[in-house]
């Protein structure tokens, strides 16, 4: 349940173009053709801090939740941004899916050849875990888009600028919904990200661009031109100097000599022409299915923001925005609803040297990895649930009953902070928008909710509503997933050390179990095997018995037993096995302890598919 909503910023401008049907539009019975809009606000929950990197004294926030509930937090503290770039999901029907490699086994790690021996990467056993699914109807994805973006608009400083990121599917839609919130004055560009790569259609000019709109939020906004590098061809024209250092080269005109001089390069224009593996950022220890290529979001900062500025990005996903913020003296927020991009931010921005703090709100869900997934695990968890043709998408399905007969079945959408809150305004629309929809011979509905205003006053508020004979069953969402959480299992033991590069202690870890990691494994390894490769020969994915090829990071805890975790050291082992301990690449692999000066109280451990546990060292 929220602490309370925290309004939104006025009513969109006036004059501008409006898609009022993405508009929550409420009939209420007896109100005849009146209608009214409500706004609750941005739902305010309580912020939970797990971890501070550093010493943090620019207030750097990896934020793990929604958009809306992260900006409901920053206008709660006051908090002002100074430049947004937002790459959201572009509705575009795809199933975004993350590669989980299996580690090596550290107990096997003597028998493998040299360490410095270099592994294809596709080589390894790896499957592959849906992170998000780009699936949307489109007037639901356009209302969620347009809660997100007078949500930002709120937290957005007087002199800040917008970069909203998107392709084809959807970006003429939203480009109505900007216009709106933020004034058709105020768009400033269309930019065009232009690269290669992909496979050619037969029938149609290959998609190779990107769109990003970019908006301000006043007149008083900041612009610093961008330079591109010269290439090599034109440096080479520039091969005179003059007596102040500065290069120029030669060129005549009617018998006279002209000098011109070689400024910092050629000003950016709104074409970008950048290959998607331009750079570093995609290391395949922090690779992430959408991640952008660094320099794309380099023009972009330093376009629109000047040193020691707040910059925000919140669909962070690999932590590019936060990333580059950190390289050029910028203060950044990372928001994240996935708990895969909230991880690997984390280990990009430490090894980086980023100095933030990790916080989580407490939306009163247990999300798993990710929303799509909780999704997917909820519907194999509803006894009896299936797909119903018949029934309008609203219902997520119906199951069969020997009293009731069909009884279709809604369930919240986590992608839609919305849907989360059942209340009057919820309960309205299922009575007379969602039912009447219904066939006659429906007798029962089943509603699950996550968060819930109050529930005798919703039950009175159904009791008195005689619009409607079908009886209304309201279930606990969360007692449904609570029921079925089984954290990982690990043995471990501590000793005393004297290596003389990482100090006095080691814990070592004999046996790791992870149920949920076993029984992806087990699926994918049923599926190779149903459906057999011309190819290759189908080798099943096998884990040894003390399991610890299932482990990607390590992380321990010297300061304190309990509350905010401190890291004093860490590892992570890389899709190769080797060790990046404390941000530190190195060509070693895992020897299956993690060492640390002091002594440990606590150790945290990740398993290759991002589920992390603690416990406690004795």
């Amino acid at each position: 349940m929220p602490i309370k909503y925290v309004p939104f910023v006025p009513e969109p401008i006036e004059g501008q173009a409006v898609l009022g049907n993405f508009n929550r539009i409420l009939k209420y019975k007896g109100s005849g053709d009146v209608s009214a809009t409500l706004q609750r606000g941005m739902p305010l929950y309580e912020m939970e801090k797990q971890e501070t990197v550093g010493e943090n004294a620019d207030g750097n926030m990896v934020i793990r939740g929604e958009c809306i509930s992260a900006c409901a937090y920053l206008k709660e503290q006051g908090v002002q941004v100074d430049l947004v770039y937002i790459d959201p999901p572009f509705a575009s029907g795809a199933d975004y899916a993350k590669k989980v490699y299996i580690r090596r086994n550290p107990k096997l790690a003597e028998t493998i050849a040299q360490a410095e021996q270099e592994l294809d990467i596709e080589e390894l056993k790896a499957f592959e875990e849906k992170m998000y699914g780009d699936v949307w109807d489109k007037e639901k994805y356009l209302n969620w888009m347009y809660e997100n973006l007078m949500a930002i608009k709120s937290v957005m400083s007087e002199t800040a600028s917008i970069y909203v990121h998107l392709d084809w599917h959807i970006c003429h839609y939203i480009k109505i919904l900007l216009d709106e919130i933020f004034g058709e004055q105020n768009f400033r560009n269309e930019i065009v990200w232009s690269y290669t790569g992909g496979v050619a259609p037969k029938r149609d000019f290959s998609k190779k661009h990107d769109v990003i709109y970019r908006y301000v939020n006043s007149d008083n906004f900041i612009y610093n031109p961008v330079y591109e590098e010269y290439s090599e061809t034109t440096i080479k024209r520039y091969d005179k100097i003059d007596e102040n250092g500065r290069k120029y080269k030669v060129t005549y005109f009617e018998g006279r000599e002209n000098r011109s001089y070689m400024k910092e390069g050629k000003e950016l224009d709104d074409v970008w022409v950048i290959s998607k593996s331009s750079d570093q950022s995609l290391d395949a220890a922090f690779s992430y299915a959408t991640q952008k290529p660094e320099r794309l979001l380099s023009y972009i900062l330093q376009a629109s923001s000047n040193k020691d500025m707040l910059v925000a990005d919140f669909f962070g996903g690999s932590g590019v925005t936060a990333a580059v913020a950190n390289k050029l003296g910028r203060r950044f927020i990372h928001c994240d609803i996935g708990l895969n991009s909230i991880q690997t931010a984390r280990d990009r921005l430490a090894a980086d040297g980023a100095e933030f703090d990790v916080l989580e709100i407490k939306d009163g869900v247990q999300l798993y990895r990710n929303p799509v997934q909780t999704m997917d695990k909820i519907k194999s968890l509803i006894p009896g649930l299936k797909n119903d043709d018949s029934l309008d998408s609203f219902w997520e399905g119906a199951i069969s009953d020997s009293k009731f007969g069909t009884v279709p079945v809604y369930v919240p959408n986590l992608m839609d902070s919305s849907s989360k809150l059942l209340d009057k305004v919820m309960m309205n629309r299922i009575i007379h928008q969602a039912i009447p929809e219904l066939d006659n011979d429906i007798k029962k509905v089943i509603v699950y909710y996550i968060d819930i205003t109050d529930e005798n006053e919703l039950r009175q508020f159904i009791k008195e509503d005689d619009s409607t004979t079908i009886e209304i069953e309201l279930r606990d969402l969360k007692t449904v997933l609570d029921d079925v959480i089984i954290g990982d299992y690990a043995e471990f033991h501590t000793e005393e050390t004297y290596d003389t590069l990482f100090g006095g202690y080691a814990v070592t870890i004999d046996k790791f179990i992870s149920d949920r990691v076993l029984s992806k494994i087990n699926e994918f390894n049923q599926k190779a095997f149903l459906i057999p490769s011309s190819k290759k020969t189908y080798k099943p994915i096998r884990i040894s018995e003390e399991g610890l090829e299932l482990i990607e990071f390590l992380s321990a805890d010297c300061t304190s037993g309990n509350g905010e975790w401190h890291s004093d050291a860490e590892i992570k082992i890389d899709p190769k096995g080797y060790v990046i301990a404390d941000g530190n690449k190195t060509k070693e692999f895992w020897d299956g302890c993690i060492r640390c000066e002091k002594k440990p109280i606590r150790i945290k451990v990740r398993n290759i598919c991002g589920d992390e546990t603690i416990w406690s060292v004795k």
